[in-house]
């Protein structure tokens, strides 16, 4: 990565715990960015969606997003680029949780909550629960900074690369279901 976005993203990241990280927050903070931990939130919400047939088409778009995601982020990207975690480089970060993995590069967290966040969205019925997906995936990628263990460039590329995955997911879906059209019914 070249010098000047590593100098900025550490930038960025020690404003944010200068700046932003409060007392009375980071316990709310810590236990959402948990919820990512393997994607666990996410594949909950979709194999909930799965069970009932009025969103099962929703859960299965959610469950491939994902499924997409894991292979782009954590098979190919994260050990591709192989970028260390933040608080190993950036003199002064101190993490808030621990990450077993020491590749960074892009954020899996963000990755998976962008890919379900997606998908949803574009399947839901319009309405308050396709933003809340969103916002939640939004949420996810900003915990991932304010705990020191992403890059705001390691965000942001887990953002896009999820938005694809859940983008994928649909077209796989649509074309799933022009085969099969019983299959989410």
């Amino acid at each position: 990565m070249a010098g000047w976005l590593l100098d900025l993203d550490g930038s960025i990241l020690l404003w944010i715990q200068a700046f932003v990280r409060r007392d009375w927050l980071t316990p709310a903070v810590e236990f959402f960015t948990h919820l990512g931990d393997s994607g666990l939130l996410w594949i909950a919400l979709c194999l909930g969606l799965l069970l009932y047939p009025k969103t099962r088409r929703v859960g299965l778009a959610g469950m491939m997003a994902l499924c997409f995601s894991l292979l782009c982020t954590n098979m190919l990207l994260k050990p591709l680029v192989d970028r260390t975690r933040p608080w190993l480089v950036v003199e002064g970060l101190v993490n808030l949780v621990q990450e077993p993995d020491p590749r960074s590069f892009p954020s899996g967290h963000t990755s998976a909550a962008f890919a379900a966040g997606t998908a949803l969205f574009r399947t839901l019925p319009k309405g308050w629960a396709r933003w809340l997906a969103v916002i939640a995936a939004l949420l996810m990628g900003l915990s991932r900074l304010y705990v020191g263990v992403h890059y705001p460039s390691d965000v942001l590329a887990g953002a896009l690369v999820g938005a694809f995955c859940g983008w994928i997911g649909c077209k796989l879906l649509a074309r799933m279901e022009e085969k099969w059209p019983r299959l989410s019914k």
